[in-house]
């Protein structure tokens, strides 16, 4: 293998990651919503919750580990719990229902009306995100689908969703990483504005 043939390769992996990151600038509206509603949330003493398989999982508690931490600035840690952490809980679920039920059963359990779930599906087909959102929606929870344009389905169950204009699982999962960062940056903001 020579270098050209991958300097290539890379070069136009990096090509289609900036072409996706500047379609993304649709999605901008859908990101201040979803900020703008989890705070609303944070503020009526809500939870996030979040979750997703594989990749997605990282995902799920990378944005739950901003909130509790800290995205830019030093301020409170913010209520925000990834479904995916506890072992013990997901296997016996899967164990004693169905794998398809880990998420659906815990949301079940624990959300409230005023908390807000996040599921994170780079397919949008993914059954233990799409049957922990209906579960989410079924308790009166705000329902949030991190997904792609393969996951219109899952898009449209949700009460929001951030559609990545991408069908390749890499390109997708950035982009998650990107809308993520921008909510973490507005709540962040907002939790330092209103602390005391």
């Amino acid at each position: 293998m020579t270098d050209l043939p991958v300097a290539r390769l890379l070069d136009g992996q990096l090509e289609r990651h900036a072409q996706v990151t500047e379609a993304m600038r649709e999605q901008l509206p859908q990101v201040e919503a979803v900020a703008e509603e989890l705070i609303r949330r944070l503020e009526a003493g809500g939870v996030l919750y979040t979750f997703g398989n594989g990749g997605s999982a990282a995902d799920a508690q990378h944005l739950a580990g901003e909130l509790i931490g800290r995205y830019l600035r030093e301020r409170r840690p913010l209520p925000a719990i990834a479904l995916i952490g506890d072992a013990a809980v997901m296997s016996c679920i899967a164990n004693d229902y169905s794998y398809d039920d880990v998420f659906a059963r815990q949301v079940t359990a624990l959300v409230r009306p005023q908390d807000m779930v996040v599921g994170f599906s780079t397919s949008g087909t993914s059954p233990t995100v799409v049957k922990g959102l209906a579960a989410a929606r079924a308790r009166g929870a705000c329902s949030v689908a991190f997904t792609s344009v393969r996951g219109k389905d899952l898009a449209a169950a949700a009460d929001l969703a951030l559609v990545v204009p991408a069908e390749e699982t890499a390109r997708i999962q950035e982009m998650h990483v990107l809308a993520l960062h921008l909510i973490s940056e507005l709540v962040d903001r907002w939790a330092v504005e209103t602390e005391n």
